[in-house]
């Protein structure tokens, strides 16, 4: 983390906290410090999660194809009795449908000549488990790790890509995916140059020292292609949106690219060779090369009017957003969960995946946007801004955005 504005203020909290305690001197030799010198600390007890390991046999073991949690306790030879009993009592607390598979268990047996099974942990998530106790009361109960957070800084210049970027100085990958979302209607991220730059604040959660994902992005800053771009979040009318340094919003009425990470393979043309087809015909799309199963974003909200095979085109979903504006997403895979024509969708929906169906030489998504019936080059069309900070709470925006903003300039 490079040193800012808030590892200094938590550097003077920490040496006036030491200075004060370390001007309250006692006596040598006084009676507290003889008590103190004699007192025997004991060993803390060791646990995982909430269970004395000290007393038990661990077995560590995962959910594996066509397992069932009935059946892996009924493998542990705990009395059937015992695992109904849990079963009609768990109620709201545990869906003994919806165990995953791959997901981790822990088993802790008594030191006993059997190793009676007393308590089974199952682990749902990194936060989420829950523990079966099998005493005399079989019952289960659902726990929460301890979640920590972590404010952290992050700043790179960019030789190849945002993600490789990040790669090399070891921060969260996920802070590229998170960076491409919040500025992904100001910035085309396909198009970024060597020499860009960023600087992020932001807080990353952990369990114990294992990351689970950054909780918010607390101010960033980008410059693209000459340009400075921010983005302080704000609450205005219930909502939280990111807004520049003079209170526009960052969020646009279509995304700049229904793709996170790609390449473009083909550009907007009225005379392209085609490669299957070995002959010149207008192509009034934007090709984006990704791999199979790359999932596909609507650019706006809007509804979906067309879920059907368009010969060369393949599977193809056509979303209308408004009077104006209609897109087009052409040779995927397969569609969206419930994609049909009539569904309501909303900006960043995923309405299908990167395939080659159709006339396709290889996985990609040939995305069309159309203005009043007629064809326009994706990549030049400019989306109107959603509403800016209102005047009345521009006042608090200007505080907050200017602390924001002279803190990410302190980031080297």
């Amino acid at each position: 983390m490079h040193k800012n504005k808030f590892t200094l203020i938590s550097f003077l909290i920490i040496i006036s906290t030491l200075s004060f305690f370390s001007c309250k001197e006692k006596p040598s030799g006084t009676e507290e410090e003889t008590i103190i010198q004699d007192t025997i600390i004991p060993a803390p007890v060791k646990k995982l999660y909430g269970i004395e390991i000290d007393s038990f046999n661990i077995t560590k073991g995962k959910v594996r194809r066509n397992q069932t949690l009935a059946v892996i306790l009924s493998k542990l030879d705990i009395p059937y009795h015992k695992i109904q009993t849990i079963i009609d009592n768990s109620g709201d607390t545990f869906d003994f449908r919806k165990v995953k598979l791959g997901n981790k268990y822990i088993v802790f047996s008594q030191k006993d000549s059997v190793e009676t099974v007393r308590y089974f942990v199952y682990i749902d998530n990194p936060i989420d488990y829950f523990i079966f106790d099998f005493g005399d009361s079989p019952n289960v109960s659902h726990e929460k790790r301890e979640v920590h957070s972590d404010l952290k800084t992050a700043s790179g210049i960019i030789e190849s890509s945002l993600w490789l970027s990040m790669k090399e100085k070891k921060y969260n990958p996920v802070l590229a995916i998170e960076l491409s979302d919040i500025f992904a209607w100001t910035i085309d991220f396909f198009g970024i140059q060597k020499g860009d730059s960023y600087k992020i604040i932001y807080d990353e959660q952990f369990v114990d020292t294992l990351s689970i994902g950054i909780n918010r992005i607390l101010a960033a800053y980008f410059h693209h292609a000459g340009e400075d771009f921010y983005a302080i979040p704000f609450i205005q009318d219930g909502r939280e949106d990111y807004y520049d340094q003079d209170g526009a919003s960052l969020r646009k009425a279509f995304l700049k690219a229904p793709l996170r990470y790609s390449r473009i393979s083909s550009r907007y043309s009225n005379s392209r060779y085609h490669p299957v087809l070995k002959i010149r015909r207008p192509h009034h799309g934007v090709d984006y090369a990704a791999p199979t199963g790359t999932p596909v974003h609507t650019i706006g909200d809007g509804k979906v009017i067309a879920v059907k095979w368009s010969g060369g085109g393949g599977r193809m979903v056509k979303v209308k957003h408004n009077s104006v504006y209609t897109t087009t997403y052409m040779h995927l895979s397969r569609y969206g969960k419930g994609m049909t024509p009539g569904k309501y969708v909303k900006q960043g929906d995923i309405v299908g995946y990167v395939g080659m169906s159709g006339l396709a030489t290889g996985p990609h998504l040939d995305f069309r946007v159309y203005k009043n019936g007629h064809p326009i080059d994706p990549l030049k069309m400019k989306a109107p801004p959603v509403k800016p900070v209102s005047e009345e709470n521009m006042p608090e925006y200007r505080k907050i955005s200017r602390v924001m903003i002279s803190l990410l300039d302190d980031i080297k």
